[in-house]
């Protein structure tokens, strides 16, 4: 489906109150979005922009906001998974708020993604050297050691990241954070 059609569609259900259904399936052709946003460090300015996501019933699965290069502006990396007729709109509206700079689309465009984990494991016996071994093979880094367990930090895009979760016994996690995804464009 085109966007304009998408668009069209969703014009004439969302006025229509015995549409819900169709609006439900146009709204289930999600994809992946990545926005990424310069705004001037004023408060509140982030509380704008996650009303206009919470506001059309979007979760935000990623969020990392930090200053630029310029003290006065933050970037600020949003992903989501919406309908792109909805994320389109949203992108118009965060255009139209006074303190965004700029918004740009990265899932359109080449751009580099990276996100940040520590990760806590019991390290006890023969699985410290197992551990060492799958640090290596991810290019990972042991952070901290404990007489238990190792605190590993590990960079990657989000695929990465599970994936090394998923090559891990369960039972050995003690602790995860993550921080988000931050992005660029390649140009």
């Amino acid at each position: 489906m085109t966007k304009a059609k998408g668009k069209q569609q969703l014009q004439k259900l969302s006025g229509n109150p015995m549409a819900a259904y169709s609006l439900r399936k146009l709204k289930s052709s999600t994809s992946r979005h990545v926005i990424t946003c310069t705004l001037e460090n004023e408060p509140g300015a982030l509380s704008r922009v996650i009303e206009l996501f919470s506001a059309r019933g979007y979760n935000i699965d990623s969020l990392t906001v930090a200053p630029t290069e310029d003290e006065t502006l933050s970037r600020m990396t949003i992903v989501s998974m919406g309908a792109d007729v909805i994320l389109e709109q949203i992108t118009k509206q965060l255009n139209k708020l006074i303190e965004i700079v700029k918004v740009v689309e990265l899932s359109i465009t080449p751009a580099i993604e990276r996100e940040l984990m520590m990760i806590r494991l019991e390290a006890i016996g023969d699985n410290r050297e197992e551990l060492k071994r799958l640090v290596d093979i991810f290019h990972a880094k042991i952070i901290n050691v404990t007489p238990n367990s190792f605190t590993i930090e590990i960079t990657g895009d989000s695929e990465k990241l599970d994936s090394f979760i998923t090559a891990l016994p369960p039972s050995i996690i003690l602790e995860t954070a993550r921080s988000g995804v931050v992005a660029i464009a390649r140009t």
